[in-house]
């Protein structure tokens, strides 16, 4: 099952890295259409953001699953290793809701604009919501595959120690404090 989820989280990557090169290319050909032909394309500008979303839904759950998603992570520096473990599943069970809510209310989005076109493109404008759905339901499958292994005891957070950076500025805290005293 995890190598399943990391074809999928590869392949999702992938789709993303050929988005941005899509839409690079979108954006290329209508600067060139604009300002060469004088005659701009219509559907370069909204294509290009559709693909954006897409990229950035499918870029957004593979960093839930390589855990790079954002986070405020100066507290888990002082805790100890049960606290960290705690604020960290409650991270993957609040990522995992966020997930959820993506899917559902994205869903409705998607229903609610089904009936409509988008004229520059000719498709109906429930593909401006498909990204959300899409990215939300991987949010959903690698935010249960965390907290699954979690609860299995797998370690998912081999790096405990204190970025360098962050110690320097411990330190010099640290040092600010004594000469104070």
């Amino acid at each position: 099952m995890a190598r399943l989820l990391g074809l999928l989280s590869k392949a999702a990557l992938w789709a993303a890295g050929a988005g941005l090169v899509a839409m690079t290319g979108f954006v290329a050909w209508q600067v060139y259409c604009r300002y060469v032909l004088n005659d701009s394309p219509s559907w370069t500008e909204p294509g290009a953001v559709m693909i954006m979303s897409w990229f950035i839904f499918l870029g957004a759950a593979v960093g839930v699953r390589e855990n790079f998603h954002l986070g405020f992570d100066v507290l888990l520096y002082v805790l100890p290793k049960g606290g960290k473990r705690v604020l960290r599943m409650i991270s993957d069970v609040v990522i995992l809701t966020f997930g959820i809510g993506m899917v559902w209310y994205g869903s409705q989005l998607v229903a609610l604009t089904w009936n409509t076109t988008l004229p520059s493109l000719g498709i109906t404008g429930a593909h401006d919501y498909f990204p959300v759905v899409g990215g939300g339901i991987l949010i959903v499958i690698f935010a249960a595959e965390r907290i699954a292994k979690r609860l299995a005891g797998v370690p998912l957070d081999d790096i405990d120690e204190v970025p360098a950076e962050v110690a320097a500025e411990i330190d010099n805290a640290d040092i600010s404090a004594s000469t104070r005293a």
